[in-house]
């Protein structure tokens, strides 16, 4: 089954997968080949990339992704979304300095759009460093 997964500024991955589980606004769903077709909308989360049968979940890759329309047919799987890191590009430094960051917006926020702000970047802090938490668990 083909795996693609586009955001604005490209193609983050093409390729042959074996099951991808995505994050949609009704759950998780794990996508194997001959699905049955679907459009469907993801959402923010963890998007978790098996590549072959035999692989264990320390060889999955993983992106954190912040929602997007997601098209499945028996032979692929297109996810298009604005934005998508993978496990490699995320630094668990960096994570944690964003949350840090969040808070103290959080705490500053001095009207509702900004505490909306604030708490859409909280959001996408955690993701990344539950991202970063599943690539360490990965490397053992």
């Amino acid at each position: 089954m083909r795996l693609q997964l586009v955001t604005l500024d490209g193609i983050k991955a093409d390729e042959e997968i074996y099951s991808v589980t995505i994050p949609t606004e009704d759950g998780e769903i794990t996508v194997f080949p001959s699905h049955e077709a679907l459009v469907t909308m993801a959402t923010l989360g963890v998007l978790q990339v098996r590549h072959h049968k035999g692989d264990s979940d320390d060889q999955k890759t993983f992106f954190a992704i912040y929602g997007g329309v997601v098209k499945i047919n028996q032979e692929s799987v297109i996810i298009l979304v604005d934005e998508a890191e993978s496990d490699d590009e995320i630094v668990e430094a960096d994570a944690k300095e964003a949350l840090r960051r969040a808070e103290e917006l959080k705490n500053g926020a001095t009207s509702r759009i900004e505490l909306e702000n604030a708490h859409k970047l909280l959001q996408r802090s955690h993701l990344k460093l539950k991202v970063s938490e599943l690539k360490r668990r990965k490397r053992r």
